[in-house]
């Protein structure tokens, strides 16, 4: 069960595309985009991503950092991020403590199979570092569209 809207969003720090650490505290000042997804280079995941890469103008402009998570490693990461030239930040969450924090990670069924992974969550934080919003379910065609319009939302 994912953390809700209101909480402090839980701190991290972990690698980047580039290898780079990155933690969420460096973005505070800024409304930030978090986004649990389970795999690079797979259908869903790049929808979700191009979805987010076309429509990074409009964050630009609204000054909201793009922070995409998953167990991937950073290798992978640069791979994803410049096969479909995304120009937000990757995090590798090898070990899930991230996801698992944001109870964004946990069983998962499918075709009769249980297995660990990856709930599609994202998380809207204000410049305060407090959750304005959760995305449960994440379908990934239309989400940065959904993500867009409670931003200007919650903002406004």
């Amino acid at each position: 069960m994912p953390i809700s809207a209101n909480q402090p969003a839980p701190e991290f720090t972990l690698p980047d595309q580039t290898g780079r650490l990155r933690s969420l505290s460096e973005f505070r000042g800024h409304p930030v985009v978090l986004y649990f997804y389970p795999k690079d280079d797979t259908p869903g995941c790049t929808t979700q991503a191009c979805n987010f890469r076309n429509d990074y103008p409009a964050y630009e402009q609204a000054g909201v950092v793009i922070l995409g998570i998953s167990p991937d490693s950073a290798q992978s990461h640069t791979k994803f991020a410049k096969k479909f030239n995304l120009p937000f930040t990757l995090l590798a969450d090898e070990d899930h403590k991230v996801a698992e924090a944001y109870g964004a990670w946990g069983l998962k069924k499918l075709l009769g199979r249980e297995y660990m992974g990856i709930f599609r969550t994202t998380f809207l934080i204000g410049p305060d570092g407090k959750i304005l919003k959760v995305f449960e379910n994440v379908k990934p065609e239309g989400h940065s569209a959904e993500v867009l319009a409670a931003l200007k939302e919650a903002i406004a």
